[in-house]
């Protein structure tokens, strides 16, 4: 009894983490088009998978490829999941950001406060600078237009 009594909690419990959006953590496997996308735009790259639910419902799904761009420099390809490459992120260093950005950062935030540097292409070939802050014990991705202006703040959970 007790055993089909834990069996039904652990069901219960995973449909509810399903549906919020939760998933158990550990690799995942995208769809062949996504794997055959990703190996064609980054050839002979070692991708960590992972999946994350986007959209006002949380009804669109994002496969999300983590991988060295080289041996300092981490990068991140988001596809749907018809394999359409969605956003590319690519670390950079502090000296990339433009003048404009790098102005506001040191006028709003102490040098130590910001965690790391991103430049981020999306599917329709705007770009933007993302800068991850740590501000009173909370955490923000300040993001920057191509020219380094001010775009907007958004407080990560």
């Amino acid at each position: 009894m007790k055993n089909i009594i834990f069996a039904f909690a652990c069901f219960c419990s995973s449909f509810l983490m399903a549906q919020n959006g939760i998933m158990p953590t550990g690799e995942i496997t995208p769809p062949e088009k996504v794997r055959f996308n990703f190996e064609k735009q980054y050839p002979n790259k070692v991708p960590v998978w992972s999946l994350e639910y986007v959209g006002d419902d949380n009804d669109e799904i994002r496969y999300e490829a983590k991988f060295n761009a080289d041996k300092n420099t981490k990068a991140l390809a988001v596809y749907d999941n018809l394999g359409y490459l969605k956003a590319y992120e690519l670390q950079i260093p502090y000296s990339q950001l433009p003048q404009k950005a790098q102005a506001y950062l040191k006028k709003n935030y102490p040098a130590k406060a910001i965690h790391e540097i991103a430049v981020v292409v999306d599917d329709k070939n705007k770009t933007t600078y993302e800068v991850g802050v740590e501000n009173n014990s909370k955490f923000y991705d300040v993001i920057f237009d191509k020219n380094g202006g001010f775009d907007v703040s958004i407080q990560k959970d």
